[in-house]
């Protein structure tokens, strides 16, 4: 028994999130579907960051066709862009071989496919204290992860198997979607920073179990970047970059060699992190790191439909 007192979460006031305003619905979505990118990346010079996004292009290609490891790291702010319809495309047309994810992107992915919502005003609820306290968001999502502890599977796993059952938007669900594609979602969760753990339905011990899990497949993923992979960070600045960075080191002391890879970062500021974790360090030894800076809701689906119509 610890000698600190902890704050009493029993006493805690929920609301339902029909009572919420969000700012994110479905309607303000990315589709999917061909567009014609091969015209507006011939007009781009073959010069710094416009020279770097057709090479990492074509790496993504090539590592397609060799059957090389694609693996995407996400933060939340992804899927508040919109970005979960062009992502599962990307999956849907086998150049996704793993995700993994921060805690802040399964609860978005799951009010979108419960309630086609997300994205609260965080300033105005923290004021009342409020802030992220949903209650069918955090009681569910808490509720899902203790029982994916008990069955033994990982987070983004459980997750996924339970949105894919159960959420009327499921087809837009990132984390169904992957499920229904046997694409491994790793969730990898910092106590603390989530929502969902202001509630005392919160179970530490199956938040931790599942994660920790996750961070193990992640890791026996990470080898199959080994020889012409790549690894492309969107929009984490800190707990992916940190967890990649291990699963590599892991990967390479139990399978040994995995190098001569790409990585790549997309994000609206440059992050030290970011920088060293992915783009530099990864690749010091064999391959080529890239970094690009730019709105996720511009850069990301000129990318991702590059790759898929050019």
């Amino acid at each position: 028994m610890s000698k600190y007192t902890e704050i009493d979460v029993s006493q805690i006031t929920a609301y339902s999130i029909k009572d919420r305003y969000s700012k994110v619905d479905l309607g303000q979505f990315a589709r999917k579907g061909a567009v014609d990118t091969s015209s507006l990346l011939d007009a781009l010079p073959d010069l710094l960051c416009a020279k770097d996004l057709k090479e990492l292009i074509t790496a993504c290609k090539v590592a397609k066709n060799q059957g090389k490891a694609i693996i995407l790291g996400l933060g939340g702010h992804v899927i508040k862009c919109g970005m979960a319809p062009l992502l599962i495309e990307l999956m849907e047309a086998g150049y996704v071989s793993a995700i993994a994810i921060n805690g802040s992107v399964i609860i978005h992915d799951y009010e979108i496919a419960h309630y086609g919502t997300t994205s609260e005003d965080v300033g105005k609820a923290l004021e009342t204290g409020s802030f992220g306290l949903a209650f069918e968001t955090c009681y569910n999502i808490n509720n899902i992860i203790s029982a994916g502890s008990e069955a033994e599977l990982g987070l983004g796993e459980a997750v996924g198997k339970a949105i894919l059952e159960e959420a009327p938007n499921r087809d837009l669900s990132l984390l169904a979607m992957a499920y229904k594609l046997s694409v491994p979602v790793t969730v990898h969760v910092a106590i603390g920073t989530d929502i969902i753990h202001q509630t005392p339905c919160a179970n530490g011990k199956a938040i931790g179990d599942c994660s920790l899990r996750d961070f193990r497949i992640l890791s026996h993923k990470v080898r199959e970047l080994n020889g012409g992979g790549v690894y492309l960070n969107f929009g984490s600045a800190v707990i992916l970059p940190e967890v990649f960075l291990k699963a590599l080191n892991l990967a390479r002391n139990i399978y040994g060699e995995v190098k001569n890879f790409s990585t790549a970062v997309f994000d609206m500021n440059q992050h030290y992190r970011a920088r060293v974790n992915v783009s530099q360090r990864p690749v010091s030894s064999g391959g080529k790191g890239y970094y690009f800076i730019g709105h996720h809701e511009i850069l990301i689906p000129l990318f991702i439909k590059s790759i898929l119509y050019n």
